[in-house]
């Protein structure tokens, strides 16, 4: 016998953070599902947005279990795959849209994108195709146990955000697919995911953020 349960106060002790009215009229993309990009794809779910895009070409691989979060039975699979699969759990009302494939410019992207990419060239691309379409665009960087995020949603994030798609050569020696943990991509997509939440308040979102969890150090990038 299933259990009859009302979900209409799913998320009443978020409501005054997370406001639904605004939230209904978020379309959400996520391009690439890996260590961070999973895990803003679950909080999305879970907190409540209509419709989520997932984008990436890749599966899992023994070596993504620790850092990704991703189960064992996963692997071998698609990535989209597993995670959609995790956040209809969460969620079961979010229509999700999967693309299995590479980011490519002409992908109709919803009015919210979060970058989960560990390549400079690909943030790039990413930004030239959607910089024109967008309300707002959240970035997410790691490098071991050092996360950094960036938010492009107004005149002066749209100025700032450029500037930070330095040459591939000049990047971090030390990509996220070097070493990475779970801790530090939770860490990265919940601050991912505030961003979402300050401006659905019309709150001031900080253009760039970085948390260094070793050093124990925050330092904002735009004064």
């Amino acid at each position: 016998m299933e259990l009859q349960v009302d979900l209409q106060n799913r998320d009443q002790r978020q409501r005054e953070i997370v406001p639904p009215q605004q939230l209904a009229t978020c379309r959400c993309t996520v391009i690439g599902v890996g260590a961070v990009g999973r895990q803003v794809a679950l909080q999305l779910a879970a907190v409540g947005v209509p419709s989520l895009q997932l984008v990436d070409f890749d599966i899992v691989e023994v070596a993504n279990l620790a850092p990704q979060g991703f189960l064992e039975e996963d692997l071998g699979q698609s990535k989209v795959e597993v995670t959609a699969q995790m956040c209809r759990r969460l969620n079961r009302k979010v229509q999700i849209h999967l693309v299995s494939d590479l980011y490519r410019r002409s992908l109709q992207v919803g009015n919210v994108v979060f970058a989960c990419v560990d390549s400079i060239g690909i943030r790039r691309l990413i930004w030239e195709g959607v910089r024109d379409d967008v309300s707002l665009l959240v970035d997410g960087r790691m490098a071991a146990e050092v996360v950094r995020v960036l938010a492009a949603c107004d005149e002066q994030s749209r100025q700032h955000y450029p500037t930070t798609l330095f040459a591939a050569p000049d990047a971090y020696v030390g990509p996220c697919t070097a070493k990475s943990t779970i801790f530090s991509a939770n860490i990265c997509a919940g601050l991912m995911v505030s961003r979402l939440a300050r401006w659905l308040r019309r709150l001031p979102v900080e253009p760039d953020v970085t948390i260094n969890l070793l050093a124990d150090e925050l330092s904002l990038g735009v004064g």
